[in-house]
């Protein structure tokens, strides 16, 4: 049986004609407003022929017709979050008539590469990008493409492509709780330093922390895993005093999965969930129910994030102008057993 020929890439066009991709793609979709010389164009398209070279989606691009897709890209599949978000983008994505790729940013560069020869090829109207940070290399390419894009749970400064959600809001209503129930020593686990929600949690969460007077409001930053609030929770919870009483009363975390290992590390050290310290988590997510204790958290409009974020990207497909959107559904506390008063007499005023 003969081998079937291997199908050439846009990639294997730009290395024969000596140009970058971009430039080949632009050039077969019949880009004419392009400082192209002719010599490249010829190249280009000589290239293309003698590869057998066909564009996923050239017929279309040249009539100016939409492939009806759209890609989202996530920083990790492995975060509850994002699949929530990913779930209510593809909802909305299927009652707009739009199919919707779903790619993982999990070493940046080679989802860079995917992501810009989804563009390239023509293959797909629109990105959702939930994974941009200072410095990441997707955001130079998306400033140098025409493709309609958003930031998703994420904000690029001055976009005006923003679809977020009130974070400091959960913040508020975190300490809230815990300060109705006496607690006037709480640690906050950040999620890495960069991360837009991130900051900006953790700068309402010393804000407030300062307005309602608590003694203690120390912060550690770690990974949105169990790990780094295992990690981070050991930074805020030593050193135990001689009566074996950690320095903070509560623990307020920035997502479910840091709060799983914050209770993990505190009966690590002899302590109880929340007779010793109270933990209260950041996204209400099914598993926090059946967690030991079960977890109380902050519940956040993530499915909502991911329709509001494809209807912004829509509108911007079809021509309308940009702007950054805040999803108005409020944080709501959802309580459960992980939080309780503090034990010692000194942890109310």
């Amino acid at each position: 049986m003969s081998e079937q020929p291997v199908r050439a890439r846009l990639v294997d066009v730009a290395e024969r004609a000596g140009v970058s991709k971009a430039t080949v793609s632009k050039v077969l979709n019949g880009r004419q407003d392009l400082n192209v010389r002719p010599e490249t164009r010829r190249r280009v398209h000589e290239a293309a022929e003698a590869l057998g070279y066909r564009p996923h989606s050239g017929a279309r691009a040249l009539a100016g017709a939409s492939t009806h897709a759209l890609a989202l890209l996530v920083p990790a599949l492995d975060n509850p979050t994002y699949v929530t978000i990913a779930r209510g983008a593809y909802q909305r994505s299927r009652e707009l008539g739009y199919l919707s790729l779903l790619a993982e940013d999990f070493d940046g560069q080679e989802a860079d590469e995917s992501f810009n020869d989804l563009v390239q090829e023509g293959r797909v109207d629109g990105l959702l990008i939930a994974s941009a940070r200072p410095g990441h290399p997707l955001l130079k390419a998306l400033r140098a493409s025409p493709v309609p894009h958003v930031f998703v749970n994420r904000s690029v400064e001055g976009s005006e492509r923003n679809v977020t959600m009130d974070v400091a809001r959960s913040s508020v209503t975190a300490l809230d709780h815990l300060h109705s129930l006496g607690h006037r020593a709480v640690g906050h686990i950040a999620g890495p330093p960069g991360i837009t929600p991130s900051d900006t949690r953790k700068e309402a969460f010393l804000r407030h922390a300062g307005e309602l007077g608590l003694s203690a409001a120390p912060v550690a930053s770690g990974d949105f895993t169990e790990d780094g609030g295992g990690s981070a929770a050991l930074e805020l919870l030593r050193p135990v005093d001689a009566d074996g009483h950690p320095p903070v009363t509560a623990l307020y975390t920035s997502s479910l999965a840091q709060a799983m290992g914050a209770m993990a590390a505190i009966r690590s050290l002899g302590l109880r969930v929340p007779e010793d310290v109270s933990v209260i988590g950041n996204d209400d997510l099914p598993v926090a129910a059946h967690l030991h204790p079960p977890l109380t958290t902050v519940a956040m409009p993530l499915y909502e994030l991911g329709t509001a974020a494809v209807d912004a990207l829509v509108a911007a497909i079809e021509g309308a102008p940009l702007r950054d959107v805040v999803v108005p559904t409020e944080p709501r506390l959802v309580l459960r057993s992980s939080t309780a008063g503090p034990a010692e007499p000194g942890g109310t005023p």
